[in-house]
């Protein structure tokens, strides 16, 4: 990485190629989706590269890489990128903590810690967009027969089980790929 006045510089060359390959990774990986879980529950494995991008890059780079990720999305959304601002807002709280944590401490326990944590904080983002955004404008779309907070009290349990199963694994898959990619970007980049 360069260094400009004592400074790093986040955004060279390399750097951005290197983001532009996850963000592509991302968008792609996202169409390997899961049936609809409860009418519109997917898991989205494009998750996975945003996680890996923001261990390896830092957490501004996880952000920017899921920004551009969901806003390819948008091209192809059904929802009016309702989804795709939840779906942003859903997993940058689900990657901020452990990519923040792993810039000053590095180590299996506090990775697993740290994701351990991510799971708990994005599937609690994810049961409030879904309560206060999502469920809702489904309902004025018309796309739901009742009133988004009924909705929500006959479906807490599975956004519940369905969000906490989806950031696990993710964990897990990121947790086994970190290492073998890590490596191979130092490699590269010398």
């Amino acid at each position: 990485m360069e260094k400009r006045g004592g400074q790093q510089n986040r955004f060279t060359a390399k750097r951005l190629a290197l983001l532009a390959v996850f963000v592509a990774l991302s968008y792609a990986v996202s169409f390997l989706e899961t049936p609809p879980i409860a009418g519109f529950l997917r898991l989205d494995f494009g998750n996975v590269f945003i996680l890996l991008s923001s261990l390896l890059f830092g957490p501004i780079e996880g952000v920017i890489v899921c920004l551009l990720k969901e806003s390819l999305r948008c091209l192809t959304s059904n929802t009016f990128c309702i989804g795709e601002a939840a779906n942003f807002v859903i997993t940058s709280a689900f990657i901020l903590l452990p990519s923040i944590l792993y810039r000053y401490k590095k180590g299996i326990k506090v990775v697993l810690l740290s994701l351990g944590a991510a799971c708990l904080i994005g599937t609690g983002v994810a049961l409030l967009m879904n309560r206060y955004v999502l469920l809702p404008w489904f309902y004025q779309a018309e796309l739901i027969p009742v009133p988004a907070a009924e909705m929500f009290g006959q479906v807490w349990w599975i956004l519940l089980l369905f969000n906490l199963g989806k950031c696990l694994l993710i964990s897990v898959l990121v947790f086994l790929l970190y290492k073998r990619l890590s490596n191979f970007l130092k490699r590269w980049e010398q």
